[in-house]
């Protein structure tokens, strides 16, 4: 049976890197398109740090499954249909932010995840399929197989806990939020601090014990993602539609400032 594939848990399987692009301020369905052209493997569709609406995030999320590139929601909580209702709609990922203990993960767990995994219910034909008619049971494991739950640590007692995190089933990926982890530590902004590399490296040996794998986002210097990524990070949230757009705007208009009238 075809299902679109996610191609952001095959990078993975495979032992590379899986690149994400943050959208918070795109409101239709092309910057699908447009990130996978740019060489991303997922869209992270921001729900907590945004307007973003149900509607607007579903349509997007569908959009993305055409284009070729893993559309993943960051919910903006943790009650199960934060989750189902994106997913419902087509998102093959859930970032579940703010998550300090292994109950809280096993709670994601049973809002993203069909049965025997979860509770997460059927609501019928899947977009992920095609709309198809597929036998129930076979429809469940094929979503359930392409689906990626990601857990974000973002407070010391996150870090402390990973362990026991990371030993949850149905969890893929260990997602550190660096900025709201440093700001958690009295350390705002200070991502070369000495305690964020001792997290990044207490997740990462973490995530290879337990067969999981290890993201980061927040951290947007290309040299210390570097540093990061050779020490293990794989899922690797590379910045936002807003930063790039930035950067390319002030690049531009900074050059045609120094032109010589």
């Amino acid at each position: 049976m075809d299902i679109v594939p996610n191609h952001a848990k095959r990078r993975l399987a495979s032992g590379g890197l899986a690149l994400g692009m943050g959208m918070r301020q795109a409101r239709t369905v092309d910057i699908a398109t447009i990130a996978r052209t740019c060489g991303f493997d997922w869209l992270f569709i921001d729900m907590e740090h945004s307007s973003l609406d149900v509607e607007t995030a579903a349509q997007i999320a569908f959009a993305s499954l055409a284009a070729g590139i893993t559309p993943i929601v960051r919910v903006p909580g943790h009650e199960h249909y934060h989750a189902s209702r994106l997913l419902d709609a087509g998102a093959q990922g859930i970032v579940a932010p703010h998550v300090d203990t292994p109950e809280a993960a096993q709670r994601i767990v049973r809002a993203c995840r069909y049965p025997p995994l979860g509770h997460r219910s059927v609501a019928g034909a899947q977009p992920q399929l095609g709309f198809r008619s597929v036998p129930i049971g076979e429809a469940t494991r094929l979503v359930n197989d392409e689906t990626l739950v990601v857990i974000m640590l973002e407070t010391p007692q996150a870090i402390a806990n990973v362990e026991a995190i990371a030993a949850v089933p149905g969890v893929d990926v260990l997602l550190i939020g660096t900025n709201d982890l440093c700001a958690e530590m009295g350390i705002p902004g200070n991502f070369t601090d000495s305690r964020v590399e001792d997290a990044y490296r207490k997740v990462i040996a973490a995530c290879q014990r337990h067969g999981k794998f290890p993201g980061m986002g927040g951290v947007y210097d290309p040299p210390l993602m570097q540093k990061y990524i050779g020490l293990g990070m794989r899922f690797i949230l590379s910045g936002s539609d807003l930063s790039f757009m930035m950067a390319g705007a002030r690049e531009r208009a900074s050059v045609l400032r120094a032109t010589k009238l």
